[in-house]
């Protein structure tokens, strides 16, 4: 019975599939026909269809720059405040990371308040207006200068991290030594006299530095060599020298009481650079894999640069040497991150790891500077350093920021056959540099005269942990 029900199947559903196009010749000739589309019909499919792939694009951006503000977030709670409060001794432990947290808080309301404005709204070469007070028009619509598929919001908070973080790497220089209070003075007022005005000469509208948008000395700093690095750097050693040495330095050894901790926080930094330095694309294009590639290839060699010539000079090579010179890398590629291969990004941490070494085990002795945690070392010298190698080394194969009037590429770095781009790299360095350093002095020298900025020498042998926080890191319990 099997064998004779399959044709009679075949029969029936050959029947009805004939039946249909006779069923359909043989309708009402009232039934209306199904008329094609006309043209203004298809220009609404597309338009349709155009909006539907940028809002994808939109959202795929935005997604990537929310994690991205996390990342480097996540540099300075906890990546900056195990890397630093591992260098110190244990007595100062939670003194140093309380540094790092108090501005993750503090900075953050300033940036809303007013930084913000000051650092991208609309003003002059040196400084933003008051459009975006208390962030005002700041919300879901992009600003098209500076990144058109992401809420200005997105941008606002995304470049929250770096002013964070810029002041946070500063207390390397001065740690174990300052009053908390003075601290935080000093921070708030670094940031709106240093920070805002680079931040606006470099990256925002009408700024005398910026590169994107016409800026009267065009200076290629992708991610921050000259606004987060250079400042903090140059600062940082100001602060160092204006306070003075720590008691007992340098004929008291001084080791880190923690270098499992440094460790930790230097890969948490590494971890959460990618997102410093690929988040500056402010896309999730191509330029944030070409910016995230470089950071990792520059961080790689420096820290085999560093470990090398540590190596080399005194027969072994340290863990800490390495991670410092992880950083070294990470903090040269910076500026170059978004405009370079590579292999050049690769040979600019090779020589930043060899340069910071020698800044640090060289240098610093010979000048006998207490920088306590080498933050002019890594961060001042390691800036400088990578904002002058990205004019060599800039080409407009990775990023055409330059073009002509009818708007041509136009190359780059000195290689590429720009050798102008060096010089106002220089210039860029050299604005950096000077601000940094008046900017400091004022502000170090106004809080000196109203509330003081150093614990006295009771209080810096006792530790920070006790006598500006009344607790200790660590609680040794005798065993029974």
């Amino acid at each position: 019975m099997g064998k004779r029900l399959i044709p009679r199947f075949h029969l029936v559903l050959l029947l009805i599939l004939f039946s249909q196009p006779l069923l359909a010749q043989t309708a009402s000739p009232s039934a209306p026909a199904t008329a094609p589309a006309s043209s203004t019909d298809m220009n609404a499919r597309m338009a349709k269809l155009e909006q539907q792939v940028a809002d994808a694009k939109s959202s795929a951006d935005n997604g990537w720059m929310l994690t991205s503000s996390a990342l480097v977030l996540m540099m300075t709670g906890p990546g900056l405040a195990l890397f630093y409060g591992g260098l110190v001794r244990k007595k100062n432990v939670l003194g140093t990371m309380m540094q790092s947290f108090a501005l993750m808080a503090v900075v953050t309301v300033l940036w809303g308040l007013f930084s913000f404005s000051l650092a991208f709204g609309s003003g002059n070469s040196f400084i933003g207006g008051l459009h975006h007070l208390f962030l005002h028009g700041v919300g879901a619509a992009p600003d098209p200068d500076y990144a058109g598929t992401i809420p200005l919001q997105t941008f606002m908070v995304y470049q929250l991290m770096f002013a964070i973080i810029t002041p946070g790497l500063i207390a390397g220089a001065f740690a174990e030594r300052m009053k908390f209070s003075a601290m935080m003075v000093f921070m708030i007022l670094w940031s709106i006299v240093v920070y805002d005005p680079m931040a606006h000469m470099v990256w925002g509208k009408g700024g005398l530095l910026n590169a994107a948008l016409g800026g009267r000395f065009p200076t290629l700093d992708f991610a921050g060599g000259t606004v987060v690095h250079i400042t903090s750097g140059v600062s940082a050693l100001v602060c160092a020298l204006y306070l003075g040495k720590r008691v007992g330095y340098p004929k008291e050894p001084m080791p880190p009481h923690s270098v499992v901790l440094s460790f930790i926080g230097a890969c948490l930094l590494w971890v959460g650079w990618f997102g410093f330095n690929a988040g500056s694309a402010l896309s999730a294009g191509s330029l944030a894999t070409s910016a995230f590639v470089a950071t990792h290839f520059a961080a790689a060699a420096a820290a085999a640069g560093w470990a090398g010539a540590e190596w080399f000079r005194n027969g072994k090579p340290s863990t800490l040497g390495a991670i410092s010179g992880s950083v070294a890398g990470l903090v040269a590629i910076t500026p170059a991150s978004g405009f370079v291969k590579p292999m050049p990004a690769l040979l600019i941490g090779l020589i930043a790891g060899v340069f910071c070494y020698w800044m640090v085990a060289k240098v610093k002795a010979v000048f006998g500077y207490d920088d306590s945690l080498d933050a002019f070392g890594v961060h001042g010298a390691g800036g400088t350093l990578g904002a002058l190698l990205t004019g060599v080394f800039a080409t407009s194969a990775v990023n055409p920021i330059f073009k002509d009037a009818q708007g041509n590429t136009l190359p780059s770095g000195l290689l590429e056959g720009n050798a102008h781009q060096l010089l106002n790299q220089f210039i860029g360095v050299a604005i950096s540099w000077v601000i940094a350093i008046v900017g400091t002095l004022a502000i170090l020298k106004f809080v000196d005269m109203t509330i003081g900025l150093r614990v006295t020498e009771e209080e810096e042998i006792q530790g920070l942990d006790l006598s500006q926080h009344g607790e200790e890191g660590y609680y040794w319990e005798a065993s029974a």
